[in-house]
C-alpha cells in the first residue's frame, strides 16, 4: 500500500481517482490504494449472510451513538479500553449486548 504526504499547501486529498482511491483512517492518516474490482465476486451464502449481520451490527452502533445516555456509556467504556465507542457498539452487537433496550 502506498502511503501519500500531502504539499502543505494541499489541505486534504479523499475520493477516486482513476482506478486509485485516497483513505483517509481513524488516526488521520491519508493512503493510497488500488480499487477493488469487485465485479464478479460471489458470494457464498455465509459470507452474505455474514454482511447483513455487520449491516445490522453497524445500524445499532448508529443508533447507540444517537443516544445520549448510551453514547455516554460506550465512550467511558472506550476510554477504559482505548478503543472507539462506536467500534465497542458494533462489537456488542455481535457479543448479544444491546443497551438501546
Amino acid at each position: 500500500m502506498a502511503k501519500v504526504t500531502l504539499n502543505p499547501m494541499i489541505k486534504s486529498a479523499h475520493g477516486r481517482l482513476g482506478d486509485s482511491v485516497f483513505r483517509r483512517s481513524h488516526t488521520g492518516e491519508t493512503t493510497l490504494i488500488k480499487l477493488a474490482d469487485m465485479s464478479n465476486v460471489k458470494w457464498s451464502k455465509a459470507q452474505e449472510e455474514h454482511r447483513q449481520r455487520f449491516k445490522e451490527a453497524v445500524a445499532y452502533a448508529k443508533a447507540a451513538m444517537a443516544e445520549p445516555t448510551v453514547r455516554a456509556l460506550y465512550e467511558k467504556s472506550a476510554a477504559a479500553q482505548h478503543k472507539r465507542p462506536f467500534d465497542m457498539a458494533v462489537s456488542d452487537y455481535f457479543k448479544g449486548r444491546n443497551l438501546l433496550k
